[in-house]
């Protein structure tokens, strides 16, 4: 069976450290997680591409769902990513594609994923983003990054993720997938160090104009006492799409910018840690407030880390 990354097996696979369980934020969402994984099996530093985290916005409803721009992996890694057409049997391609030293990153249904124990799996529908590093078709087998690791499934759970429960000529769906286009070998760090600077000069402009988590807070009791109005498992739905995107974003801010300088940058990277601790702790009084129908401790809770964004991004522009 062939592979992109043949030396790693779920069995004994060790996770990056950027997925420690020590962490403020073990996950973040499901692609960037992946990529974490992937450039770590692929022997290249993940904190390079986290530049694109100075980026991240309050759309109104939630806060921006952070990726990885496509041009910054092939400015930093020479990895090119597309879009791949899918006009035959999902797995048809992902075989052919894996047997050319390329992986398939596909969006796929977590109720058929083992690894979503305890949340989705078996339990909800839901897209999410995979990489298929080892397919088997005749044994109904893959390996695939997933989240913050790498996984197996096989059997009915395959069956499930490639529509194998399809009648006679019922149409299936047809996910997004892209595939990644690797160099031969992982390009040399001072490249990496040197490119990840100039991507962070880029990304700097392209800041929201005006606070993101101030703009949040103004809603955010609102938006609280109407989540009170739902069924509870809602609640981890919009805590996701709200506290841990932020969260999760500035604590790899945080990470980036040590990764850079850890000198030169530690007043930012102070900041950027302090906005992801108001966050995670700010999750907790959303439980809290939700349980207990009292929104008014939400007014002022999100102050700190507003106040954090404002010293990261000044800081930021004293040393950019």
């Amino acid at each position: 069976m062939s592979s992109v990354f043949p030396a790693i097996r779920p069995d004994g696979y060790i996770q990056h450290a950027l997925h420690s369980s020590e962490r403020m934020w073990p996950e973040t969402n499901c692609y960037v997680d992946l990529w974490i994984e992937v450039l770590n099996s692929f022997g290249a530093a993940p904190e390079a591409m986290l530049g694109f985290t100075l980026t991240q916005d309050f759309e109104g409803d939630q806060f921006t769902f952070f990726k990885v721009p496509l041009e910054d992996l092939e400015a930093l890694y020479d990895i090119r990513v597309t879009e791949l057409a899918i006009f035959d049997r999902v797995e048809s391609h992902v075989q052919t594609q894996i047997g050319r030293g390329r992986l398939c990153l596909i969006e796929m249904d977590s109720f058929f994923m083992p690894d979503t124990q305890g949340t989705a799996y078996r339990a909800e529908h839901g897209k999410t983003t995979v990489a298929i590093n080892r397919l088997d078709v005749a044994a109904r087998r893959i390996e695939y990054f997933h989240n913050g690791g790498y996984f197996e499934l096989q059997g009915e759970d395959f069956d499930g993720l490639f529509q194998m429960h399809l009648a006679e000529g019922a149409l299936p769906f047809l996910p997004y997938t892209e595939f990644a286009k690797f160099p031969p070998r992982p390009l040399d760090e001072a490249h990496l160090r040197e490119t990840a600077r100039r991507l962070l000069r880029l990304h700097y402009p392209r800041r929201p104009a005006s606070n993101p988590i101030r703009a949040f807070a103004e809603v955010f009791p609102r938006q609280v006492e109407a989540l009170a109005e739902r069924p509870f498992d809602f609640f981890h739905k919009y805590a996701f799409n709200t506290l841990r995107q932020f969260g999760a974003n500035f604590e790899l801010a945080g990470d980036h910018l040590t990764w850079l300088s850890p000198n030169e940058f530690s007043g930012a990277a102070e900041a950027a840690r302090r906005i992801s601790e108001v966050a995670k702790s700010v999750q907790f009084q959303l439980a809290r407030a939700v349980t207990r129908k009292k929104y008014d401790p939400l007014i002022t809770a999100l102050d700190p880390a507003a106040d954090a964004w404002d010293s990261l991004m000044a800081s930021l522009a004293e040393r950019l």
